[in-house]
């Protein structure tokens, strides 16, 4: 007959219970995975398949659970996995700013609509390249090279009671300014053409002053700018991979300097 005492099932508890911290924080605030339309159920189903899978491929920690330094440890778990998605998710922010541009420029920012997966209104048209990104996303097999990311995350910051640097931190804030590089990248082609066409417009206007700019450029504006994005459309899957792969380096880079002093 097997038996088990109490410290053997808290050594148990330990050893699966924090990675589970970090991989539940993760997958709460990575794409694709914290969409509201994933039950909470999946979610925690997948973090502990995910815990059971990784825990034998990791480094033992004996903090108990039940102490003073679990806090600690606990603090520190749930930073590593919400830094991680929050790496991410600037990814398909940067593609979201990209869309509330383009949108502004062809005057559809009027046109927003309840997003269930971010709560507040989005643009139409940022709500449609951040579906298209999900689905490339998952092409490209980003949700694998997520979780691979996420068990070498475990031998370069191991489950342990030292500090955090605070490199990784500049490290998130650096990769976040590449953000808004990206969204204007994606959004300048449409941008200069609707400029030139307002331009135009207003020189037009200037010439015949019966002409209403008002009743022709906005349907001429909204015509070029979904004309322009259908267009452009096939080169897409090119820009986001090397969207993707750029937030994975910093993901990477990230990892790095959050090495454990």
């Amino acid at each position: 007959m097997i038996s088990f005492d109490s410290s053997q099932l808290l050594v148990w508890i330990s050893y699966y219970f924090w990675p589970f911290v970090r991989i539940l924080a993760l997958i709460a605030s990575a794409p694709v995975f914290n969409e509201k339309q994933v039950p909470s159920r999946i979610k925690i189903g997948i973090a502990l398949l995910t815990t059971f899978l990784i825990a034998p491929l990791i480094p033992l920690n004996d903090t108990p659970v039940f102490s003073i330094a679990a806090i600690w440890v606990l603090l520190q778990q749930l930073m590593i996995g919400i830094m991680m998605g929050l790496m991410l998710q600037l990814a398909f922010v940067a593609i979201r700013v990209a869309g509330e541009i383009i949108g502004l420029q062809m005057g559809l920012s009027f046109a927003t609509f309840f997003d269930p997966s971010g709560g507040p209104n989005m643009p139409v048209l940022a709500r449609f390249l951040n579906v298209l990104a999900i689905l490339l996303f998952l092409t490209f097999h980003g949700h694998l090279w997520l979780f691979s990311m996420l068990v070498d995350s475990f031998t370069i910051l191991p489950i342990s009671e030292g500090q955090l640097s605070r490199m990784g931190i500049l490290a998130l804030l650096k990769a976040a300014s590449t953000m808004f590089i990206y969204g204007l990248m994606f959004s300048l082609p449409l941008v200069a053409i609707l400029l030139l066409l307002n331009i135009s417009m207003g020189i037009l206007n200037r010439m015949t002053p019966q002409l209403s700019v008002f009743v022709v450029g906005f349907p001429l504006s909204l015509f070029m700018g979904i004309y322009m994005l259908g267009n452009l459309l096939p080169y897409v899957n090119r820009f986001f991979e090397s969207l993707f792969g750029e937030f994975f380096l910093h993901l990477q880079t990230m990892l790095d300097a959050l090495i454990l002093i």
